[in-house]
């Protein structure tokens, strides 16, 4: 499941979004929907934590700068 955000409002014979509602939704409907003029993708697989856990805040590794080659 993704889920989405709703930029503006849309109704059909089964549902009813308002802006800022955020829907879940299987993957490929989701990506339908999240255009950027009708929705937007929030995320687009649920976050899982263990009961009692915090979830850490996650940190992206910093890339290893090259050092030039030797010459001689």
């Amino acid at each position: 499941m993704a889920r989405i955000r709703m930029l503006v409002s849309a109704a059909g014979s089964d549902f009813a979004w308002e802006p800022g509602q955020e829907v879940d939704l299987p993957g490929s409907e989701a990506a339908k929907w999240a255009d950027g003029v009708r929705a937007v993708m929030v995320r687009s697989e649920p976050v899982e934590t263990p009961e009692g856990a915090t979830a850490a805040p996650e940190k992206a590794a910093r890339p290893r700068a090259r050092r030039p080659a030797r010459k001689g």
